[in-house]
């Protein structure tokens, strides 16, 4: 599990799950730079990180709803000679409700936030791996790849074609030793999950705290994920000990899945 001498780029990492992620790796000895578009947080999140093994962290600040400027980032970053080992793809989702009442710019923003997004980073990092001889990709998606969840139309749709992207890129780059997977968080004690509650109690009445609860009742371990939870999944599926795991899906939510 151990991860010094290794380079891990972490997405959407001043909070949640990819800041929790960004801790892990740090902590198992990855060097670790950090991308989101605040940079205060950025300043704050990098402070967190574990160096003891004299690992120089580092940030990029970029947009995911701007894909030149995205590009445009990442490759002066391999331009300076950064070929990373891990890629950590991890966006938070649009808003909720029913997809027959989606507008068309609310599936084609998200489609650039997420599916557009990881592909950029991917072709900036991809050559590298290849010279590295060692790649993982580990793309945070939802449970909805698998099962649809009511309310969540857009979300739905554009983790739907993350998933398949994935797929087709682990057949594509497994010879190179690149692994490419997905995890799937369930409930997730996150800022992401905050909203979704906040905006239940403003359209339905349904209160914060009862939200959580019910939420809780759905899985069968009767309580919701803390995103260190799912950090260890992905810090897993980036380590020498996942040489041989590609191309799958694995769920981190508590068995509340159906389907297997």
């Amino acid at each position: 599990m151990e991860l010094e001498g290794k380079h891990a780029v972490v997405c959407g990492s001043t909070q949640g799950i990819g800041l929790a992620t960004a801790q892990l790796l740090a902590n198992r000895g990855a060097r670790i730079t950090l991308i989101a578009r605040n940079e205060e947080k950025l300043k704050k999140a990098l402070e967190s990180l574990n160096s003891s093994r004299h690992q120089e962290h580092d940030y990029l600040i970029a947009d995911f709803s701007e894909p030149t400027n995205l590009k445009s980032v990442i490759e002066d970053f391999v331009s300076k000679g950064n070929n990373p080992h891990i890629l950590v793809n991890n966006t938070g989702g649009p808003k909720g409700g029913p997809i027959i009442n989606a507008k068309i710019e609310e599936f084609t923003s998200t489609f650039n936030q997420h599916l557009i997004a990881n592909h950029i980073l991917v072709q900036g990092f991809y050559k590298g791996m290849i010279a590295n001889k060692y790649g993982r990709i580990i793309n945070v998606i939802s449970t909805s790849v698998k099962q649809p969840l009511d309310g969540l139309g857009v979300s739905n749709t554009i983790r739907g074609a993350v998933a398949n992207w994935s797929k087709t890129l682990a057949n594509e780059l497994g010879q190179y030793n690149i692994t490419v997977n997905n995890v799937l968080p369930g409930a997730t004690n996150t800022g992401r999950l905050k909203e979704i509650a906040f905006s239940k109690e403003e359209k339905t009445g349904l209160s914060v705290d009862q939200f959580y609860t019910n939420m809780a009742g759905l899985s069968p371990m009767r309580r919701i994920a803390e995103p260190t939870e799912v950090a260890e999944a992905i810090s897993f599926l980036a380590s020498p000990r996942a040489s041989y795991i590609n191309g799958i899906n694995v769920p981190v939510d508590g068995g509340r899945t159906k389907s297997l």
